[in-house]
């Protein structure tokens, strides 16, 4: 009997890479087991983005080409999932008629259901019911395939902010809180299985459980998770600044356990852009949350998102976002041209900005905010920092590789740690997106590498 095998394209946030894993898990019990490559598996599936432009143009050049597998294998089971998926829906069928299964987000549950239609009658299944589903299915963590020191859990769906530019309340649904009992046990099981760190998940953390009833709000949440035995750290994503409160800065100083690091999308620095945005902060406001952020964890590393070009924006509100940068000097930002999603606000909105332009301010972002990352970077140089190993590193060699409590890559030689050990490491050396240590009695040489940078040896 031939071994039924998948494999997962992930594209795009974190909440994907949660919801592959949910599929994974899944597809276990139904006899499923991981292919290393599309081309051994018997079904393929693609969880798809559509924040942005980019992606979505992905997706359909990934299709391009199992079109061509399908051909040479027509057993072969094609399934699209994610918010491509949840926007298209029949439409993607008949753009790409090799697909059998559409589904979006909050489908993910009735997977197996689907998979088995398709099994048994070889027809194309298509759910899109955008009805929020809080709760993942309840399977244990143990038929994960791969074993890792850290793991996502998501804590809510959809979002409620309706900012003009996105599309996650229109493909994702509204917001819509997990029970704390089911998201702890959850986070047991992981640390079961050898997690050591988890990252909650939400379009907005900030706002758990306002809406639900569940009398735990997200401080409360942060408060249990500390409280879960085994576990070293939790960190958490995305926060929306407008409702960064008092308790959740002061949580930073109180809660044990949480990493310093956040993640803190600003936008933009333009007070008009950003009331444009229906961001509901102005950038003064962001400001003083970001210096109270530093008031109770003077050492707490903070990243942001920027947009550049969004219609309307002239060159001194780019002016502003750029001196926004300057004077917070973020840790690390994510910046992205201004693009239209289908049915948002800002896709009708005038004076969009040429292309030419927004490729400019673009890079001006990048390299204002690659100075100020090598500098902090560099300011880490004979510090020691507690790292997580993670496993093995992607330069080779040996190294072990994990993050700082402010989220910073560290590559480091280690004898006797291993994976989901928390290790004392000196930093030595800073490079553009990483950090190399040295652990207390092992020597590491520093030996040259592609494009300059060092690596231990």
């Amino acid at each position: 009997m031939n071994t039924k095998r998948f494999y997962i394209i992930t594209m795009g946030c974190q909440m994907n890479v949660y919801d592959s894993e949910q599929m994974e898990r899944l597809l276990a019990p139904m006899g499923y087991v991981p292919a290393s490559r599309p081309e051994e598996a018997s079904i393929i599936l693609m969880n798809t983005c559509a924040i942005r432009e980019k992606p979505e143009h992905k997706v359909y050049s990934h299709l391009g080409r199992l079109a061509r597998l399908k051909r040479k294998r027509p057993g072969l089971i094609i399934a699209v999932g994610g918010c491509v998926a949840q926007q298209q829906g029949k439409r993607l069928i008949k753009r790409a008629p090799h697909v059998d299964i559409v589904f979006g987000p909050s489908a993910v549950g009735r997977l197996p259901a689907m998979v088995k239609q398709v099994e048994n009658r070889r027809i194309h299944v298509v759910d899109v019911d955008g009805a929020a589903v809080a709760e993942p299915p309840e399977i244990k963590p143990s038929l994960l395939h791969d074993k890792r020191a850290t793991a996502f859990v998501t804590i809510m769906s959809g979002c409620d902010n309706f900012c003009a530019y996105c599309v996650v309340p229109y493909v994702r649904g509204r917001e819509a809180s997990r029970q704390p009992a089911g998201i702890l046990e959850e986070i047991k099981n992981l640390v079961e299985t050898g997690v050591r760190e988890v990252t909650l998940l939400g379009q907005n953390v900030n706002s758990y459980g306002k809406k639900n009833g569940h009398g735990v709000d997200f401080v409360q949440l942060l408060e249990k998770v500390n409280a879960v035995e085994g576990l070293r750290r939790i960190r958490f994503t995305t926060s929306h600044p407008k409702d960064l409160s008092e308790r959740l800065i002061g949580a930073f100083a109180r809660v044990e356990k949480l990493a310093s690091h956040i993640h803190l999308p600003v936008q933009c620095g333009s007070d008009r852009i950003l009331k444009r945005m229906n961001r509901g902060y102005t950038k003064g406001a962001y400001q003083k949350k970001v210096d109270a952020l530093r008031a109770v964890r003077p050492d707490i590393g903070i990243t942001s998102d920027i947009i550049v070009g969004f219609p309307g924006e002239q060159r001194k509100d780019f002016e502003e976002t750029l001196d926004l940068v300057k004077s917070v000097q973020f840790d690390n930002l994510f910046a992205f041209k201004y693009s239209d999603r289908p049915d948002v606000p800002a896709s009708t909105y005038r004076r969009k900005v040429d292309e030419q332009e927004k490729c400019e301010r673009l890079a001006a972002v990048l390299e204002t905010q690659s100075r100020i990352t090598r500098h902090k970077y560099r300011s880490l140089i004979g510090s020691y920092q507690e790292v997580l190993v993670e496993g093995l590193s992607k330069k080779g060699d040996g190294q072990l590789t994990g993050h700082t409590p402010c989220n910073k890559i560290v590559n480091f030689l280690h004898d006797r740690a291993d994976m989901g050990h928390m290790v004392p490491v000196k930093i030595v050396e800073a490079f553009s997106h990483s950090l190399l240590g040295e652990c207390k009695g092992r020597r590491q040489e520093r030996v040259p590498k592609k494009g300059g940078e060092l690596h231990a040896a």
